[in-house]
């Protein structure tokens, strides 16, 4: 299994803009699941405070094969959501490892 971990910083927002982009984006991540047969697993979870300097969102999936990972990267469900993290995303980090 590939464990494929993703933390993203928001841009710039006034408070109650950034809790709203938050909730879309934990949707539109969420709404992955059963959309794309290769993703075993996913969980997405919002720093619970708003104006931490940190990374905002939490990404964990899990994959079958670095294959399947393949897959879901470049599947169009997972594209759309990918544009939308462009327009709203200043910082992205991510690891990947077989556990």
């Amino acid at each position: 299994m590939v464990n494929h971990i993703v933390l993203f910083k928001l841009k710039e927002y006034p408070a109650a803009e950034k809790k709203a982009i938050i909730a879309e984006l934990k949707e539109m991540l969420e709404g992955l699941q059963g959309k794309i047969a290769e993703l075993k697993f996913i969980e997405v979870g919002a720093n619970y405070e708003v104006e931490a300097k940190s990374y905002d969102i939490a990404l964990v999936t899990h994959f079958e094969s670095i294959e399947g990972l393949d897959v879901y990267r470049v599947h169009p469900e997972h594209l759309k959501v990918t544009e939308r993290m462009k327009q709203v995303v200043s910082e992205r980090a991510a690891v990947d490892y077989f556990f």
